[in-house]
């Protein structure tokens, strides 16, 4: 017998005072009253469960707003461009006057399956911070790979977090082109006091772990002439590359998506042209900083 049952019973049928047998069954005696209510309007019914969903919903929102989140969401996804609930928000108010806040397409997009879940991450706490001091002084640069279509693989440097002009190169690198990809290094709008280049420790960007041998390459000395500090990440560490790498998942994802495929170079560098304009100018601007710092302390330079 359920507790409801027995408080209706020993009030009712037994006669004794709410206030002892609030106290016997350990309840308010407002329950109590709100109970006896339900049971003289309603009888046996009163004691069925009962749903605690709110009557109304002001931050519902209608069925073709919802329709129009998930539309959204698979073109995107279909498209290789990120499809989160941030940029689904603001594609719904600038493409289609619909203002949805991002938590609210996040619900509905998790309701709809759409949400593939993510092994549990370390907390911010876990991770040493490190930021620069001021926008667009420090940059992070890395090499990645993209096979084409008959199998061969292409090289370029990526800089982040605003994606500069991406050129594809074949897999061999001469010394004489790393020292001229330095030419590359952050050059736009004012220029930043103490600027540093962020990197891996490749053989492209440094020779300090190359058995020893230590000097410096050609694109060390070239950032030594243009005063550009050079930073290098702990060995096998790729959290500190963490904006690069993320760069180059988006990138990649937008490539796998494009059909045909790309066979050459030139082919490849016409798509990461027109993947250059869209990740500048035609997206929604990423917040990256964690909550509660200001926006401009990032490794990176905003977007």
């Amino acid at each position: 017998m359920s507790k409801a049952r027995l408080v209706i019973t020993a009030v009712t049928v037994e006669k004794r005072p709410v206030s002892e047998v609030a106290r016997s069954y350990g309840v308010a005696r407002s329950w109590i009253y709100t109970l006896l209510a339900h049971y003289r309007a309603e009888g046996e019914a009163a004691f069925e469960s009962r749903s605690r969903r709110p009557l109304t919903s002001p931050a519902a929102i209608g069925a073709e707003a919802v329709e129009l989140i998930v539309a959204l969401r698979k073109e995107l996804a279909g498209q290789g461009l990120d499809a989160g609930p941030d940029t689904i928000a603001w594609h719904l108010e600038r493409h289609h006057q619909v203002r949805v806040p991002a938590a609210t397409v996040a619900r509905y997009l998790a309701a709809r399956g759409l949400v593939v879940p993510e092994p549990r991450k370390r907390p911010w706490s876990s991770y040493i911070r490190f930021a620069a001091e001021q926008p667009n002084e420090c940059w992070q640069a890395d090499f990645t790979h993209y096979p084409l279509a008959h199998g061969t693989r292409h090289r370029d440097l990526d800089l982040a977090r605003r994606s500069l002009p991406v050129r594809a190169a074949g897999d061999r690198l001469e010394p004489d082109h790393r020292a001229g990809r330095a030419r590359r290094v952050p050059r736009r709008g004012r220029r930043p006091r103490g600027p540093g280049l962020d990197a891996d420790n490749g053989m492209v960007f440094t020779t300090r772990l190359s058995g020893g041998q230590g000097g410096r390459n050609g694109f060390e000395h070239e950032l030594r002439r243009r005063g550009i500090k050079q930073k290098n990440g702990k060995p096998n560490h790729p959290q500190t590359q963490g904006k690069v790498e993320r760069f180059q998942q988006t990138l990649k994802n937008w490539l796998a998506a494009q059909h045909p495929q790309p066979a050459t170079l030139t082919q490849l560098q016409a798509l990461l042209d027109t993947f250059t304009s869209y990740y500048n100018n035609r997206r929604p601007p990423q917040v990256t900083a964690r909550p509660g710092h200001h926006p401009r302390h990032r490794v990176c330079r905003p977007p």
